[in-house]
């Protein structure tokens, strides 16, 4: 597993699979800059949305593998389980941050409806392609929270109380702020990336002291 605490830290990739997980979250990326611009709580009322699906469906097909092989899961179902449902909170988080339009929530219904049947087609033929996708998609989420957070610091967007379901999910004090729950999403996003790169590379059968000597070169 990567297990890094670096913003910058991006997963170079190897092979075609690799290549295509990172081209997929590029043209993804090109979209979300070219409509929300830099309406961050926006983007990622829209973003979490999606991000919340991946842990689902991962879950979900990894239980009934499971059962099928009558193997046990090595943790993997509950640490995608909880990765759907911190994707969940940010998304209650940001929605009373932002107030979605009407026009965003039919955006939101179509973007899940589309993003769940591919993604659970990727996972069910392809696992590896699907939790590099993941851990490239954190990595753009990680750069846009950090972008966010650029933004308040610079007075270019307010820094709203932080909602009372942030203060209670992060466990944050009565003054906590926006720019707190933007760090606080930003480092959960940080343990996902990780973890799905990780999991991706023990699909991919790499090995310990492979993965290593990769990290140092």
């Amino acid at each position: 597993m990567v297990a890094t605490n670096d913003l910058d830290y991006h997963y170079n990739p190897r092979g075609a699979s690799d290549r295509v997980a990172l081209g997929f979250t590029k043209m993804l990326r090109f979209f979300a800059d070219t409509f929300f611009a830099k309406r961050y709580g926006n983007r990622a009322i829209v973003l979490e949305t999606v991000a919340a699906v991946p842990g689902m469906v991962g879950a979900t097909l990894t239980h009934l593998k499971s059962l099928r092989r009558m193997k046990d899961d090595e943790g993997w179902i509950r640490t995608l389980l909880d990765e759907a449902e911190n994707e969940r909170m940010h998304l209650m988080t940001f929605i009373e941050i932002a107030k979605p339009s009407a026009f965003e929530r039919l955006v939101v219904l179509l973007v899940q409806g589309i993003f769940y049947n591919l993604f659970f087609a990727l996972y069910l033929f392809a696992p590896k392609t699907a939790h590099r996708v993941v851990g490239y998609f954190e990595e753009e989420a990680v750069v846009s929270y950090t972008r966010y957070l650029e933004e308040i610091d610079a007075g270019r967007h307010p820094n709203l109380p932080a909602p009372e379901i942030a203060r209670k999910y992060w466990n944050m004090p009565a003054d906590a702020t926006l720019r707190d729950v933007v760090i606080a999403v930003r480092a959960d996003e940080m343990g996902h990336r990780d973890v799905n790169h990780g999991f991706a590379d023990e699909l991919a059968g790499y090995t310990p002291s492979a993965l290593q000597a990769r990290k140092a070169a």
